[in-house]
């Protein structure tokens, strides 16, 4: 039963608190959506609180309601001291895998930062080609403070992008189901085959791909496209990678 509690209202900034008083100021959560979906980009997000600026109702994205997610991602944004985002597109998880794909996310999202943190906290992974000190934990997303946070600030991104593609290819009801592989999905991309969100490495698109999908018009996929790259962070280099 504590489980279940710990999972729907992380209240507490227990591991960032450890990590303030050990002289980490700045402490980025971070965290990545869309690995399991058939189209559409990963998004990772990182996110950087002030000690003693900790919103309440902050849980892992899974477990709040859509009107919650965006209600709490508007308030990160306006609390938090960094948020960054990054963002890897089909064709590119394609090519490296999808594995690969949200290691990168992570590492575009943390030099979104508009500086470099002292500290990050991870969900479950190690990212690579940072030099920066990082702490990996086990469901993390579900009871540290600032990976589920980012976990938020991440899926309303990722969301708004399905929904804006929507307009572009309104024969995969992206709107509703924002790429996972629902029934509807799954029967649109019998009749239609692939369309260019979609994962060709993903099985369901690969068996699907001697489909012809009519393209979308370029004004239409462009203006979709555009909020993908419309995030209001700052733009500057923050995290140094490392040289391999």
């Amino acid at each position: 039963m504590r489980g279940r509690a710990t999972r729907r209202a992380v209240t507490k900034t227990y591991v960032e608190r450890l990590l303030w008083d050990s002289g980490c100021a700045r402490v980025a959560g971070v965290d990545e959506v869309g690995m399991g979906p058939l189209a559409g980009p990963v998004v990772a997000a990182a996110v950087v609180f002030a000690p003693g600026r900790a919103l309440k109702g902050i849980a892992d994205s899974k477990q709040l309601t859509r009107r919650a997610r965006e209600r709490l991602a508007a308030e990160i944004r306006q609390r938090a001291i960094g948020v960054g985002l990054g963002i890897i597109e089909p064709l590119e998880i394609d090519r490296v895998n999808i594995y690969q794909a949200g290691l990168k996310a992570m590492r575009l999202a943390l030099e979104a930062l508009p500086f470099v943190p002292d500290h990050v906290v991870v969900d479950a992974r190690h990212i690579p080609g940072i030099n920066v000190p990082q702490t990996r934990y086990g469901h993390g997303d579900a009871f540290v403070y600032s990976i589920a946070a980012a976990s938020i600030v991440a899926k309303v991104h990722r969301d708004e992008v399905m929904r804006q593609f929507d307009e572009a290819y309104p024969q995969y009801g992206f709107r509703r189901h924002v790429g996972y592989a629902t029934r509807e999905h799954l029967a649109a991309l019998r009749v239609h085959g692939p369309c260019p969100l979609h994962r060709r490495s993903f099985a369901p698109c690969a068996a699907a791909s001697d489909v012809v999908v009519v393209p979308a018009p370029a004004a239409v996929e462009s203006a979709a496209r555009s909020s993908v790259i419309a995030i209001d962070i700052a733009t500057s280099p923050a995290v140094a990678t490392d040289a391999h």
